[in-house]
């Protein structure tokens, strides 16, 4: 049995009895964090008992590496009281390492003797974890902003002031192209390490882009010797011997007149990071960014609060814009696109999309979208007159596919409006945000069973767009404006586009051509096979389908007509 102390109380005996209905271990420490009772199977978890483990420092029990967050969590719980549902982990005795829940409670109040219980998480929960970092081991910019908001506030709660360097090694991309994978891994990992050790709690890092980092450290903490540290390695794995020189602009993050909210943080951390892979490694840029973290964080927090107000209120509009048959001229369905009211006429809503994507609200506008268009349809569908049913195609981002939230509540959408199958399409834009295509897949895969076709936007744009046909089974794909245009210009640009189209078609997949705007165009699309066009040449998007009654240019798919019953006719 463990050694137990004279004075030790019975609301701490029945505190003890409760831990282990939920832990694995049970610690109580004194203020200098040294063990002073221990209990549970500690020898199969640590290679101690029970009673080897009192006089020890609680440290001496976690891997290095998270000895800095484990120090954060406990001063954190010495000051409040509590910690709740930490992740550390454990040395264990033969060299590997238990992943730990864990819980502290301090039951005599701050500057007290307190209990710590640690639960072992299973590797498939500890997995999910390591799932939200990157390649590199370091957290993508979203993941960092929620893990860096709540770290900020548990900091500014006990008097310490942190800031966030942003760290630009312009030129590692080319250093890493010059070496081979297993180089490159190296490389990018020591790159990685490096700044993690100046960071709060050994893991505060994050890869903005190529060769970008965000870092958050004590504000007292020089940064400086980790940076000449990473231009010596890169130096040393460079064929050349330049390595690259970082540079870097710091931001304060308790610099706000006022406190900011945790969300709110992490939408201004967001916003600012994704800024960040804007400058593209410019020094100016850079430079330009190092301003006060609170008017960043205001200034994003203004634009999220009158965002979530625009999709509460459901100040938008549907426009829409008709995706036409090439050989008939018949209107096989609409996209529909947003107008938002607070707009000056005819002003592009792409800024406001592009800024909830860089926030990660974009999710709440595509479900915000989605009901719009389905009451649209349910308004509208039997006032056209039309016997044939109105469809309309719906715009999901590639952000928002693999947000589960986003996933269930559209599911539960459209099992609550079955009537919308045949009705209601969806069209993944913006596909290249989309970094698991196994995720994408299934989330597709999902709308076909329940009766829904899927189109991918923004085809032929680039390399990747094979491995999205490749990886990906839609109905169809809408060949991106500029592809056409350069298919248009290049000397083997036909052959190229025809060669696309009869792939797509052997895959049994249709293709819109977007963005046709001439006749010169529209002929070169329907020569070059493509199924269905779109573009200001057939009218502007438009919250009235009057608009599209006639067609506008129908007379082209006349032509086309004519031309066809004269085939092989004599003069």
């Amino acid at each position: 049995m463990s050694r137990t102390r004279p004075h030790f109380k019975t609301d701490k005996d029945r505190f003890v009895a409760f831990a282990f209905c939920w832990a694995d271990l049970l610690f109580e420490v004194d203020p200098c964090f040294d063990i002073v009772f221990a209990a549970g199977p500690t020898a199969a978890f640590i290679g101690a008992s029970p009673e080897d483990l009192v006089g020890h420092s609680i440290y001496d029990l976690a891997v290095p590496s998270d000895v800095p967050l484990f120090s954060l969590m406990l001063k954190y719980a010495l000051r409040f009281g509590r910690v709740n549902n930490d992740t550390i982990r454990l040395k264990r005795p033969d060299g590997g390492m238990f992943v730990m829940s864990v819980t502290g409670y301090c039951i005599d109040g701050a500057g007290s003797n307190f209990f710590i219980a640690m639960r072992r998480r299973t590797w498939s929960t500890a997995s999910s974890d390591d799932a939200d970092k990157m390649a590199s081991g370091l957290y993508d910019a979203q993941t960092f902003s929620q893990l860096a908001s709540e770290r900020v506030k548990q900091l500014r709660e006990i008097g310490s002031d942190t800031s966030m360097t942003l760290v630009a090694l312009p030129g590692l991309g080319q250093i890493c192209r010059a070496l081979d994978q297993d180089d490159q891994d190296r490389l990018r990992q020591k790159v990685g390490d490096t700044l993690k050790a100046g960071s709060v709690a050994g893991d505060s890092v994050a890869e903005v882009a190529d060769g970008q980092y965000s870092v958050l450290h004590d504000s007292e903490k020089d940064l400086s010797h980790l940076l000449d540290h990473i231009q010596n390695i890169t130096r040393s794995a460079d064929p050349r011997g330049s390595g690259v020189t970082a540079e870097t602009a710091t931001v304060r993050m308790n610099g706000a007149a006022a406190p900011i909210a945790e969300e709110d943080l992490a939408n201004g951390l967001l916003y600012m990071m994704n800024r960040f892979r804007e400058t593209e490694g410019s020094h100016f840029n850079i430079k330009s960014l190092a301003t006060n973290i609170g008017s960043i964080c205001q200034t994003a927090a203004k634009k999220v609060t009158e965002f979530k107000g625009m999709i509460e209120g459901g100040h938008f509009s549907v426009a829409l814009q008709p995706i036409i048959d090439i050989q008939t001229g018949e209107i096989h369905h609409y996209e529909a696109l947003c107008r938002f009211h607070n707009t000056k006429p005819g002003e592009s809503p792409y800024p406001t999309i592009c800024f909830a994507e860089e926030t990660g609200m974009i999710h709440l506008f595509d479900l915000a979208m989605a009901k719009k268009v389905i009451d649209w349809l349910a308004e509208t569908a039997t006032a056209t007159g039309s016997r044939k049913p109105v469809v309309v195609a719906v715009n999901v981002s590639g952000h928002s596919v693999g947000e589960p939230s986003y996933v269930n509540s559209l599911h539960q959408l459209l099992r609550d409006n079955v009537w919308t199958r045949g009705r209601l399409l969806f069209e993944i834009t913006e596909s290249s945000r989309m970094t698991d295509l196994a995720v994408a897949n299934t989330f597709i895969q999902s709308l076909r069973r329940a009766g829904y076709g899927v189109s991918l936007d923004d085809f032929g744009a680039g390399a990747a767009s094979f491995q999205y046909l490749s990886s990906l089974e839609v109905d169809v794909v809408k060949l991106d404006g500029s592809a056409i245009r350069n298919a248009e210009r290049a000397q083997k640009g036909r052959a190229f586009l025809s060669a696309l189209t009869e792939l797509c078609r052997r895959l049994n997949v249709k293709t819109i051509a977007e963005m046709v705007d001439s006749p010169e165009r529209f002929n070169f699309c329907r020569d070059c096979g493509c199924d269905y066009v779109q573009g200001y040449l057939f009218g502007k998007p438009s919250t009235s389908l009057r608009n599209f009654q006639p067609v506008p240019h129908a007379n082209l798919f006349r032509i086309r007509r004519w031309e066809n019953s004269n085939f092989g006719q004599s003069a």
